[in-house]
């Protein structure tokens, strides 16, 4: 068996990969075959379908122009090999968001024509629509960095090195489309929730999804394009340079390079087995839709942490470090931990995001008491509680590195320990995903079910759907921050070898001006891009605001039901907005990172630094406040502290806007950001060295 995954584990993980494309395949097929219900249903759907796909192809259009340029850049920087690595990620990115987002438009229908039945075959319906993205999102991340690396081994006789090297082009080609369609689809998201909320609720005092608000089919189409088809980017970059990132630790560290090149692989395809199984395990008979979907992110879990042994066994079984034989490399149950290290970070993320964001507990409570005092009170509790949200996700991470590193036996070495925590994390990143979308999909559900007048048994379904959704969209973006610093931490690791290769010092002292600079550079990038991104959706809600009230002020005869309002116009402007105002924000982590990196490689290993530091507390605090912020104000919706139309309603639904692009926004970009920067400094090398 270690001859056999030695010798075809790139077949192994491309035949798992292609087991979750035909998983997203043939639930689709099933997917569609149901009843998308009434012509009012298949009307409202086909106009967020119509908006979303204009949407996503020009936001594709534009980063085609950026990437085209990064093409021909990486020829002459790299090589034509990485050239084309950066092509494939690319693609093979915005192939999955695309994808999962067009079934995730044609699943809310179908979610709401399900709720006639009941919780069970509603969450069902819901689940697989969300499901269809996450298979899609791990099996094309797989399959594309398994498959490449395999041609360039077999075809054309590369080392596991240059392999690998040329796999770091395939990465930033992830990373590419997905600070893009984070930042873009968080713009166009909450430009549209926020026009919609102030003039519909707050001006007009007309219920969420109300068909009479010429934003809500806007806000609809933000829902997909932000967290559907943005979070599929985010995690199909995460899952690909990650994997990458230890590939090229573990050819570096260890002799046995064919071996430690495909181990983060065969990992990645258990994982995906277990993932599919997974799905599987999510039903109700009780009515609790939480538990039923957490119930199969555990069994997954569970499958892929016994699978992990036998793998980590046959092919880690006698590994010898490079050019000393004096030390002991770890051992099987050594790096085994390690990935159960991984999984327990996971597990602890999500339990600290659920508490910070969720209705059940303490933060949100205090948020919505606050807002019976005003307005002002309500900013500065929900402002205090994404800040505390920060400490406990970093001594999560503290200690997750801590002990992979000491596992992995401490020093340089060490850090290949906290690589293969991450792949360990990384393994539930199917069902993470599927969770994510499954919250837009229940969104859209309710909306529809709202807008098309289904009866009350339907939105008594829908509703307690929405709100578990509201839930797992909060934690999944947890779990994304949380793997994308370990991420960027093995990725840095990978620079600082790559610099030594290169006979370049590594060293990177505080104490040292050029790295100093470095940090407060770092730092100030990650601040500028929030407050760009923030501006941003500022600056696209006002111009929806401006929309929805003109025409409510032309059209009277829109509140009465006899006129209809102009959806197309509000669709456009966002659509405009998000693709302008995303360029520059976009562009500073490649930008700054290379020209720092060709003034002084101390400075950019200071850069680095301080993007990760800064950038991992900006957004846990963006994300965590704006999940508070929107949680108070539904849990004061349902009849908290004076209930709906209250003094404390107004001043929760003030919050919930500033929160909208905190935490789907900017909070969520600052991911990709972060692996960006760490990417584009390893591709400068060659010409800083």
């Amino acid at each position: 068996m270690t001859q056999f995954l030695t010798d075809h584990g790139v077949v192994v993980a491309v035949v798992c990969a292609a087991v979750a494309v035909l998983y997203g395949i043939l639930t689709t097929s099933q997917l569609l075959a149901l009843s998308p219900g009434n012509e009012e249903m298949q009307r409202i759907s086909g106009a967020v379908q119509e908006g979303a796909k204009a949407y996503l192809t020009r936001q594709y259009t534009v980063i085609a122009g950026v990437g085209v340029i990064l093409f021909v850049a990486l020829i002459f920087i790299q090589n034509i090999s990485v050239a084309v690595g950066f092509l494939i990620g690319g693609i093979l990115s915005g192939s999955a968001g695309f994808i999962g987002m067009n079934v995730s438009v044609r699943a809310n229908c179908r979610v709401a024509e399900s709720a006639r039945g009941g919780i069970s075959p509603a969450l069902k319906v819901a689940f697989r629509g969300g499901a269809i993205t996450g298979m899609l999102v791990v099996g094309l991340a797989l399959f594309g960095v398994a498959g490449y690396y395999g041609l360039l081994t077999s075809a054309f006789d590369k080392t596991p090195k240059e392999a690998v090297d040329a796999l770091i082009g395939l990465g930033f080609g992830g990373s590419l489309i997905s600070v893009f369609a984070r930042l873009g689809g968080g713009i166009f998201t909450k430009a549209a929730d926020v026009g919609a909320d102030l003039v519909g609720k707050v001006e007009a005092g007309i219920p969420e999804d109300d068909p009479r608000n010429p934003a809500v089919i806007a806000d609809n189409v933000g829902d997909n394009v932000g967290d559907c088809a943005g979070m599929a980017a985010d995690l199909f970059e995460t899952y690909a340079v990650t994997a990458v990132a230890v590939m090229l630790l573990g050819v570096l560290t260890f002799q046995e390079s064919t071996a430690v090149a495909l181990y983060p692989l065969v990992l990645g395809g258990a994982a995906i087995i277990a993932s599919i199984i997974g799905t599987y395990a999510v039903r109700t008979t009780t009515g609790n839709v939480e538990r039923a979907l957490y119930q199969g992110l555990i069994v997954s879990g569970v499958i892929a942490a016994i699978a992990f042994y036998p793998i980590t066994k046959w092919m880690m079984g006698d590994l010898h470090y490079r050019g000393t034989g004096a030390l002991t490399p770890p051992s099987v149950t050594d790096l085994y931990l390690c990935a159960l290290v991984g999984i327990g970070v996971t597990a602890l993320l999500f339990v600290i995001t659920d508490y910070y964001t969720s209705t059940r507990f303490r933060p949100v409570r205090r948020t919505a008491e606050a807002s019976q005092t005003g307005h002002a009170t309500n900013i500065i509790q929900g402002l205090a509680s994404g800040m505390q949200a920060t400490a406990l996700p970093a001594l999560v991470l503290v200690l997750g590195i801590l002990a992979s590193w000491k596992l992995a036996g401490g020093g340089t070495r060490g850090i290949y320990g906290i690589g293969v925590a991450v792949m360990g994390q990384l393994s539930l990143t199917g069902l993470i995903v599927a969770l994510d979308a499954f919250g837009p999909i229940t969104d859209n559900a309710g909306g529809i079910a709202q807008m098309a007048n289904m009866p009350e048994e339907v939105r008594a379904v829908t509703d307690p759907l929405d709100a578990v959704g509201n839930t797992t969209k909060a934690v999944t973006k947890g779990y994304a921050i949380g793997s994308a610093v370990l991420a960027a931490i093995v990725l840095f690791a990978g620079f600082k070898a790559e610099l030594a290769a290169a006979d370049v010092s590594t060293i990177f002292r505080v104490d040292d001006p050029a790295v100093l600079m470095g940090l407060l550079i770092g730092g100030m990038m990650v601040v500028l891009f929030a407050a760009l991104s923030m501006e941003a959706v500022g600056r696209a809600g006002g111009a929806v605001v401006e929309e929805v009230r003109r025409q409510f002020r032309e059209k009277p005869g829109i509140m009465e039901g006899t006129d209809d309002p102009d959806y197309a116009t509000c669709v456009a402007i966002v659509t405009a907005a998000a693709q302008r105002e995303m360029i520059i924000p976009s562009l500073i982590p490649i930008v700054l990172t290379t020209v720092v990196g060709l003034i002084s490689t101390q400075a950019l290993g200071g850069l680095l630094i301080g993007v990760i530091v800064v950038g991992f507390f900006f957004a846990v605090m963006m994300t965590a406040g704006g999940g508070a912020w929107d949680n108070a104000k539904k849990l004061i919706e349902d009849g908290a502290f004076g209930g709906k139309g209250s003094e404390a309603h107004a001043a929760s639904v003030t919050g919930d806007t500033v929160g909208d692009p905190f935490k789907d926004t900017a909070g969520p970009a600052i991911n990709p950001m972060i692996k960006v920067a760490n990417i584009v400094a390893i591709l400068i090398i060659p010409i800083i060295t």
